[in-house]
């Protein structure tokens, strides 16, 4: 949000999209456009056209060099074809570009648009690279997968401050963190030590944590409780389209992907190819996406100047016909139709919804803190990981311990996580995936250690899938016991 002269043309990379895409990338930039937006764009293809050509990630390689170039991309939606081998277009660039930070408003415009919640107006702000969205998956066995979740303090600390920045920079009251600590106390745990830190530093703005469980349900029932609300990345991905809907209407939600080298802006639905080249489409999403382009590129005024003339539109009922209704809207309009009408309101304000209000001379503060000191780090023990249809875990830990591995001790075999040895509950159901826990039995559990321990195990007939270090920080346990130990 650093602020720039909106006389200085600012040069941003677009892409028009499949299906309804281009028709409403055309509306959204000459509103934007006539609201006086200085923008030097730069166009690319994307989406079906490049997956045909045989490119299974859907963009061009010349074309990251304009994304790098102008650091800002201004998306419609894409058609992926379907089918295996086919990358999502949204992940790859949100991913190699290391755009950290989902952004998405969420505001009621009621009666305008039918809602149950009246007062809603909220933000969320998700993070947008870690989490179970790394996408790492094993299958294990023949009735075991898994998905590995990866929380790390550096994305955490950059998506909270970013929180508190966007809530002090627009001029909000409170920032609420959702997790599932009480479950997950190591990953989600780390998301919540890190907001509870970087809250001190904002004192104006009040902080609050909810169970994320709870807080969605709070969410969906008085939506006017909350302000602006960070979450890891599931979470997020989840609860920002149900806040979205609940304000009215996906449709009109747009989304800032934001990062350190560049950033993208899109609406954040599909590109609906069976009204494609009708002249249907309501153009708001994306529209609301390049709002908060123009905000990220200091230019907050023009973004103002236009959200205030939608605003207008939509209270004086020309609506397009996927929030048309009688008695409420006054003329149902096309794209192009519903485009005219907000330029035609250019200057005005809504007479009964709030004004928008923009940041223009924000800058946030994004730097990353230095790192404290490292903690000392200490193997205490490995996880071994068995594949072993209808075993029995008796059985199973009368194997492991003749294995006689100097230093190393058999103490808790798991399955899915819940304790089924020593002393197990007879009604505990069994997959074919154990975990068995070896620990230290008084001297240094180093690589050699697990190495026999591997080695030992298969030698004994184990199938061993899988194992993982269990290690002490500063002599504090960073791994989590089973249920039941």
């Amino acid at each position: 949000m650093t602020e720039i002269a909106t006389a200085k043309k600012v040069p941003i990379t677009v892409a028009h999209g499949d299906g309804i895409g281009p028709e409403i990338m055309d509306a959204t930039l000459r509103i934007i456009i006539a609201a006086g937006a200085a923008l030097d764009i730069e166009t690319i293809a994307i989406g079906e056209s490049v997956y045909n050509a045989g490119l299974s990630n859907g963009i061009e390689p010349s074309s990251w060099e304009s994304l790098r170039r102008t650091k800002v991309f201004l998306k419609a939606p894409i058609t992926t074809p379907q089918g295996g081998g086919f990358k999502s277009l949204n992940v790859t660039v949100r991913k190699t570009l290391g755009m950290y930070a989902n952004v998405r408003p969420c505001a009621s415009l009621f009666p305008y648009v039918a809602t149950k919640h009246p007062k809603m107006n909220l933000v969320i702000v998700r993070e947008n690279e870690e989490d179970v969205y790394g996408g790492i998956e094993h299958r294990q066995t023949q009735q075991v997968t898994q998905c590995l979740k990866l929380i790390s303090r550096p994305g955490s600390e950059r998506i909270v401050r970013y929180a508190f920045e966007y809530a002090r920079a627009n001029k909000r009251k409170k920032v609420t963190c959702f997790t599932k600590d009480n479950i997950m106390k190591i990953t989600d745990g780390l998301f919540h030590k890190v907001f509870d830190e970087i809250a001190k530093e904002y004192p104006e703005i009040e902080a609050e944590h909810w169970i994320v469980d709870i807080g969605a349900a709070k969410m969906a029932d008085t939506p006017e409780a909350f302000d602006v609300l960070v979450m890891p990345n599931l979470y997020g991905d989840v609860l920002s389209d149900v806040a979205a809907q609940i304000t009215g209407s996906v449709g009109l939600a747009g989304s800032a992907n934001i990062g350190d080298h560049c950033s993208m802006f899109e609406a954040i639905h599909g590109s609906a190819p069976r009204r494609a080249g009708q002249n249907m489409a309501n153009p708001s999403g994306l529209f609301h996406g390049a709002l908060l382009m123009l905000s990220h590129i200091g230019q907050g005024d023009v973004a103002e100047k236009a959200h205030n003339a939608w605003l207008r539109t939509i209270e004086d009922g020309i609506h397009t016909y996927d929030i048309y209704k009688e008695g409420t809207s006054k003329e149902k309009v096309g794209t192009k139709e519903f485009a005219d009408a907000i330029i035609a309101r250019l200057g005005q304000k809504p007479q009964h919804l709030a004004p928008a209000e923009y940041a223009k001379d924000a800058v946030l503060d994004l730097s990353i803190r230095p790192a404290g000191p490292s903690a000392k780090k200490q193997r205490v023990g490995v996880d071994l990981y068995i594949d072993k249809p209808n075993g029995d875990p008796d059985e199973i830990a009368a194997g492991l311990n003749r294995l006689g591995v100097a230093g190393a001790k058999l103490v808790v075999i798991a399955n899915r996580g819940t304790k089924v040895w020593p002393d197990g509950n007879p009604d505990t159901f069994w997959s074919d995936h154990w975990s068995c826990r070896f620990e230290s039995d008084g001297g240094p559990f180093d690589g050699s250690t697990v190495a026999k321990l591997v080695e030992g195990a298969s030698g004994a007939g184990f199938d061993v899938v899988k194992t993982e270090g269990l290690y002490t920080f500063d002599g504090e346990r960073g791994y989590s016991l089973a249920q039941g130990q």
